[in-house]
């Protein structure tokens, strides 16, 4: 999945470079964060990696440091949406709207897209950006019928 997006982040979006490695940070963040949250295993050499790319690589990017104001809004409530899709699960009650909580990565992307290109060809680009997003909702809510 993750060569799948930076493909379509470089190539069909035509994001540049700065933020479209920023953009493949936050996914690599919120995979590890969430390997960390759901007790999978995560080796040395990959938590230190992450360690770094979370309190350094992310922060001092070209593109976010360019918009920091911007973006960190969108990261706040992207965050909270985890967070509510999380508590959902966990207490047995996912459903088609926690599914969408949970795709919430793909809003923050459709955000870089107007930064980068403007308004139009944000709206242009809007459902090939929520397009990106693989997970189906009968799928999510078979991982959660099965638990």
């Amino acid at each position: 999945m993750r060569e799948i997006l930076e493909h379509h982040l470089i190539e069909t979006l035509e994001i540049p470079e700065d933020a479209s490695h920023w953009l493949m940070g936050m996914w690599d963040a919120i995979q590890f964060l969430d390997d960390i949250a759901d007790g999978d295993a995560v080796g040395r050499g990959s938590f230190d990696r992450a360690l770094h790319h979370l309190l350094v690589g992310l922060p001092s990017n070209k593109f976010f440091t360019a918009h920091a104001q911007q973006l960190l809004p969108v990261v706040a409530v992207q965050l909270l949406k985890w967070q509510a899709s999380d508590i959902v699960e966990r207490a047995g009650a996912a459903d088609a709207r926690s599914y969408m909580w949970r795709a919430g990565y793909y809003d923050l992307v459709l955000w870089v897209v107007q930064l980068c290109h403007g308004y139009d060809a944000a709206v242009t680009l809007a459902p090939v950006v929520m397009l990106l997003y693989g997970e189906t909702a009968e799928d999510y809510q078979k991982e959660f019928a099965n638990a």
